[in-house]
């Protein structure tokens, strides 16, 4: 498993869809992944510290974790099939769930927790970025321009 970061989410045109886009931490690797409009409105607003003015479904997730005394430890991207990533909640009881990347991960930026990902999954589906590129965000914007849903359908 390897820590990845959070670059963030934007709409990948034509297809207006949103994508979340992970960065292998101390690597090149850069890990899209295409998400629903939900889950992408929620990944922004934990990076941005947006509070709504009620909770959002991940906001009530994670109140309830606190009130009942539950922490999550980290979350797992640990597979991708046809497409389809899979990723695991793991609790510091040693209690693992199975949830989507999209969900996981704006849960984990919310209560603080790393996110992981499986080194096969950044093998398979990865892209990688020359290190000189320092700018995340221009990188983020290139990648973009190049990039379709269709580069991660099995072969």
């Amino acid at each position: 498993m390897r820590e990845v970061d959070v670059i963030g989410v934007r709409v990948e045109m034509p297809s207006n869809q949103p994508i979340v886009l992970l960065r292998e931490a101390g690597g090149e690797r850069y890990l899209p992944i295409w998400i629903g409009a939900v889950e992408a409105t929620a990944i922004a607003f934990a990076q941005q510290g947006v509070t709504p003015p009620r909770p959002l479904t991940h906001d009530l997730m994670k109140d309830v974790l606190d009130a009942t005394g539950q922490e999550l430890s980290e979350v797992r991207i640990t597979d991708v099939r046809d497409g389809v990533f899979y990723a695991e909640l793991v609790f510091a009881n040693g209690q693992e769930v199975s949830a989507r990347p999209s969900d996981s991960i704006a849960l984990a930026l919310r209560m603080g927790a790393r996110i992981l990902c499986a080194e096969g999954v950044l093998d398979e589906a990865g892209l990688a970025v020359p290190a000189e590129q320092d700018d995340e965000v221009e990188a983020f914007r290139e990648f973009l321009d190049h990039v379709s849903p269709e580069d991660f359908e099995s072969q």
